[in-house]
């Protein structure tokens, strides 16, 4: 049996892409702050007071990753839980000032470090390509979402 050209295996090429974002986040943007941790942060800027539950959704992470997340930004102070007075059993998440700032901080860098990653395409290219990672990623959405149907397999 020959081996297979992975080059042409969307798998492969994301865990490749992937591995490239995270050296680049790790040098340009934060050795502290995930990129996932980033990304609760700005959700949080674009909608405080949400939920944690609400968060994950927002970010694309699930409950026991979000849980993690949320635990290590709030014990190094970016985020505080207060109850919703609406709804004693539930907490809502809201950023420090120490969290807007490493939020404002990190925008910065992440921006620099998202020229630098997708610099070998155009800027037509980089419009392109990220509409059709968008498309996949949402597609993708519904595999981890029971109820909804999967693609039929040939």
């Amino acid at each position: 049996m020959a081996a297979l050209d992975l080059t042409s295996h969307p798998g492969h090429l994301a865990r490749r892409l992937q591995q490239a974002h995270y050296l680049l986040w790790n040098t340009m943007v934060s050795e502290e702050t995930t990129s996932p941790q980033f990304a609760v942060l700005n959700a949080l800027v674009a909608e405080p007071g949400l939920d944690q539950r609400t968060v994950g959704e927002r970010v694309g992470l699930d409950r026991s990753t979000i849980a993690e997340v949320i635990s290590r930004l709030s014990r190094r102070g970016l985020i505080d839980k207060v109850r919703d007075p609406q709804d004693g059993r539930r907490s809502l998440l809201r950023l420090t000032e120490d969290g807007l700032r490493t939020h404002r901080k990190l925008t910065v860098r992440t921006a620099r470090m998202n020229q630098v990653f997708l610099s070998p395409l155009s800027a037509e290219e980089q419009q392109v390509f990220l509409e059709l990672i968008r498309r996949v990623s949402d597609a993708a959405e519904g595999l981890r979402n029971p109820g909804e149907p999967l693609v039929a397999q040939s």
